[in-house]
């Protein structure tokens, strides 16, 4: 995919930096303002009074974004002023709906048990340290290259470790996902994903021109060779094995839909979307006839009101939440989302749909696309094929997830057991994709960068050309 050596829409050098400094800083303010209010308005509906410890969340969450502002100005000065702070408006929201679900614990008909929302502010933090971490030491991407198979093998080996497991260790909900030991827990393929879009990128640039080449047209579409099938053909096979042996239909839908649409990016042919929609078709029918769990996930999907006491009690509860909150929502607080079961994780559009209504939902979803457009419009910009592809595949991921979770949620695709990125409790999704936002940044940095000039090299005297000077 071919993009410009600059970005025409940048300023000029020497206002570039001071102008992103100063919106970055703005817009985290307005996150940070929007963040405090919304914790303000639920402690005052539910319990009539802030809470004490409201003062400390505030300096917390402030002092959070402002370490990650200074250091993205320090390290990564030319970076897109947009990225940190959707993600913080969408994390501060996440903190808002789970502490508000946390109120409803010991309500009646309630589903909720603890609290969590201290819990999600510490991997908040963490998932903060990871990117000034990453931005720190990950000062040009295209390193990331030079490990390309080493990042394979780790990702592959973080997606094995819970299907080898004992199901004591590995499984929560019928799916072996997890690493858990001593009441910690972890979800690896959350840092698989990202080792694997790296890898992803890394192989299609080496490869692109091959995997180009088409054998014949049929129909005016240009198909490739036979003998180039192999990656895609392992990439399903990888996604079936993980549906397999994990019972996780979210992780194998989502791998295998980022490798097909970066090999699309990669090569421009689009036979290679037709032909991974044709094997995704493929293995939705094989799995739907040979796995019970995916059987009975596509039943409760296309009626759930016939499972309301089993299986669709958790869809239809969203459902009708959903429709509880209309177009306006039932206001922060004054909905009961805490009856749809797991509502802080794999649920938790559900409860912004029902306070918020369906204005909020939207402007939630303007945030996730503002965050994908910023890393689409990276990939265009960015010199370097590398840098190009990893953009492009780690906005797809974002993008690709939320849309399979908000289909979920809603009742136009089957569940997964996806959660939403940034705004769902759990460490795992939440620190890792602060590892693929802290990408994007430094993705972002090269990209509005201004080239350097290269000098011409040295002449040396004997190389010099002879002229004849005349008076």
């Amino acid at each position: 995919m071919a993009g410009p050596e600059t970005d025409p829409r940048a300023p000029a050098a020497g206002t570039a930096v001071p102008t992103r400094r100063g919106t970055e800083a703005a817009l985290l303010g307005f996150a940070v303002l929007i963040t405090v209010v919304a914790q303000a308005i639920v402690d005052l509906t539910i319990t009539g009074s802030l809470r004490p410890e409201m003062a400390g969340f505030s300096a917390w969450i402030t002092a959070l974004w402002v370490v990650a502002h200074l250091v993205v100005r320090k390290w990564a000065s030319y970076a897109d002023p947009l990225l940190l702070p959707a993600v913080a408006l969408l994390v501060g929201l996440g903190l808002t709906v789970i502490h508000r679900l946390d109120l409803a614990a010991g309500q009646v008909d309630s589903d909720v048990t603890r609290e969590d929302a201290p819990v999600q502010l510490v991997w908040a933090t963490l998932g903060v340290a990871l990117f000034v971490a990453f931005l720190v030491i990950v000062r040009d991407h295209r390193t990331l290259s030079r490990y390309a198979y080493t990042l394979a093998l780790g990702g592959l080996a973080l997606l094995a470790i819970p299907a080898v497991l004992p199901a004591s260790l590995s499984e929560v909900n019928g799916a072996k996902i997890w690493i858990r030991v001593a009441g910690f827990s972890i979800q690896p393929g959350e840092f698989a994903k990202i080792c694997l879009i790296v890898f992803f990128a890394a192989y299609l640039v080496d490869k692109r021109d091959v995997l180009a080449l088409a054998s014949r047209r049929v129909a005016g579409l240009e198909l490739p060779r036979g003998r180039d099938l192999g990656p895609v053909l392992v990439a399903w096979i990888l996604s079936i094995l993980v549906l397999v042996f994990e019972r996780d239909l979210g992780s194998s839908l989502l791998l295998f839909g980022i490798f097909v649409v970066m090999l699309y990016v990669a090569t421009e042919r689009s036979s290679w979307l037709l032909i991974g929609v044709g094997l995704f078709a493929g293995g939705a029918f094989i799995a739907y006839n040979v796995f019970a769990h995916v059987q009975a996930r596509v039943d409760t999907w296309l009626d759930p009101f016939a499972y309301q006491d089993g299986a669709g009690y958790q869809l239809v509860q969203s459902l009708f939440g959903l429709g509880t909150g209309g177009i306006f929502g039932a206001g922060l607080g004054g909905g009961r989302p805490d009856q749809v079961p797991v509502a802080k994780s794999d649920f938790i559009a559900s409860a912004v749909g029902e306070e918020l209504g369906l204005f909020g939902l939207v402007a939630v979803i303007v945030v996730y696309l503002i965050l994908v457009e910023r890393g689409l419009r990276t990939s265009l910009v960015v010199r370097d094929a590398f840098g190009k592809l990893l953009a492009a595949g780690l906005a797809f991921a974002v993008a690709w997830q939320v849309f399979v979770v908000l289909g979920g949620v809603t009742g136009l695709l089957p569940l997964t057991g996806l959660t939403t990125p940034f705004l769902a409790y759990g460490g795992s999704s939440l620190v890792a994709n602060f590892v693929l936002v802290a990408l994007l940044v430094r993705i972002s940095d090269a990209a509005r960068r201004p080239a350097t000039p290269q000098a011409a090299p040295p002449v040396r005297l004997g190389d010099a050309p002879t002229e004849v000077v005349t008076p």
